[in-house]
């Protein structure tokens, strides 16, 4: 285990979480479950990626195998939501074969347990 691959050019489509996560008609577990345990929703959307993208070399990431586009991994991470709170986060991500970019393809709140990175 370490950091993700290219944590730090990662990428963050916003449409991932106006689109899916937070949108209560898309996904409204996901977005119910970001509104209650951090206070995001589609208005502070900017500021989930901004929160994701900074915690993203404090804890480690978990292959989760390469289904043929890429290797995907798993990082749990524990964020300081935007009300005050604190609740673990599971990010999903794929190191994209064909376009050699690290990008987010999912993100719930989970009750999963982190793994920190040491050496961060």
């Amino acid at each position: 285990m370490g950091i993700l691959p290219n944590a730090e050019k990662a990428v963050i489509p916003i449409e991932k979480f106006t689109q899916y996560a937070l949108n209560p008609m898309k996904e409204p577990n996901k977005s119910i479950a970001f509104q209650k345990a951090l206070g995001y929703n589609k208005n502070n959307a900017v500021q989930l990626i901004s929160d994701i993208l900074t915690n993203l070399f404090l804890f480690d990431a978990a292959e989760k195998g390469d289904k043929g586009f890429g290797m995907q991994y798993e990082v749990i991470m524990t964020l300081l939501g935007a009300n005050g709170r604190y609740a673990n986060v599971l990010t999903g991500w794929i190191a994209d074969a064909q376009t050699k970019e690290t990008r987010l393809t999912t993100a719930y709140v989970t009750k999963k347990k982190v793994i920190v990175n040491e050496r961060a």
